[in-house]
């Protein structure tokens, strides 16, 4: 079961909400996804230190760099605004046919 890729419903650009881990019940926008690990990028989620040498050829200060980690997609659900509550994603067909995602409790698009 390691290294198989799980397909997830989440987007790039989707308000969502940790539900386990460190930083749980923070909210952040899905900034990136690996789906080849399962994991993806939250912004102000998961910020880990990570000491840097200098490089002046760069322009690099050296020193100690706050930086986003991935977090496992497991641990992220979407977040609903309307219901201010973690939701789930359904799919469905709008009139032109189109295959559209809705918010699962209240049947809202999500944009």
């Amino acid at each position: 079961m390691k290294n198989q890729t799980v397909p997830t419903k989440l987007r790039s650009g989707d308000e969502v909400i940790v539900i386990a881990g460190k930083d749980i019940g923070k909210k952040g926008t899905l900034r990136e996804i690996q789906k080849s690990k399962n994991k993806g990028f939250v912004t102000g989620i998961n910020m880990v230190k990570k000491h840097t040498k200098p490089n002046p050829e760069m322009g690099i200060t050296g020193g100690v760099v706050e930086q986003e980690a991935a977090i496992e997609l497991s641990n992220l659900a979407i977040w609903n605004p309307k219901n201010k509550s973690k939701d789930k994603i359904a799919y469905s067909k709008d009139k032109d046919g189109k295959k559209i995602r809705l918010y699962k409790s209240d049947g809202v698009e999500i944009k």
